[in-house]
């Protein structure tokens, strides 16, 4: 059958795609993490004793679905803390937009909006006079 084969181990030469990893539990990516580890411990040994060249090319594909499981896993984490953050005061630095740094450090609209009270005073009492213009 052709497409993704959802059951691990994989099929030799078969990429494991992000998509597929994103749909599994945690616990799962985790258990996918150690086996691609383990196959890549191997492919290397392997490589050391004088393997066949096909399992030499399978070796940067296993360094590629380890580095997009690990991708998968951070990205996961990160949704979880950004919901986590959502209606919090304060939210880490690191899921705070990047922006600038003069576009970070620059006053809020409600900072900049604010008036002394002496300002509000006298906007109250000498406020914007209105003249009635002849033409």
């Amino acid at each position: 059958s052709s497409g993704i084969n959802a059951e691990w181990p994989l099929r030799p030469g078969v990429r494991v795609k992000a998509p597929a990893m994103r749909a599994k539990s945690k616990d799962e990516l985790l258990k996918q993490l150690e086996d691609l580890k383990t196959e890549l411990s191997t492919l290397q040994v392997q490589k050391v004793t004088g393997g066949a060249t096909n399992k030499l090319s399978k070796i940067k594909d296993v360094r590629k679905s380890i580095a997009r499981c690990h991708t998968v896993l951070r990205s996961n984490q990160r949704d979880n803390l950004r919901k986590f953050y959502q209606k919090k005061k304060y939210i880490p630095l690191d899921l705070r937009p990047k922006l600038t740094r003069a576009l970070r450090r620059a006053l809020t609209t409600h900072e900049a909006a604010r008036k002394t009270k002496r300002q509000q005073k006298k906007e109250a009492h000498f406020s914007q006079r209105v003249f009635a213009i002849k033409a």
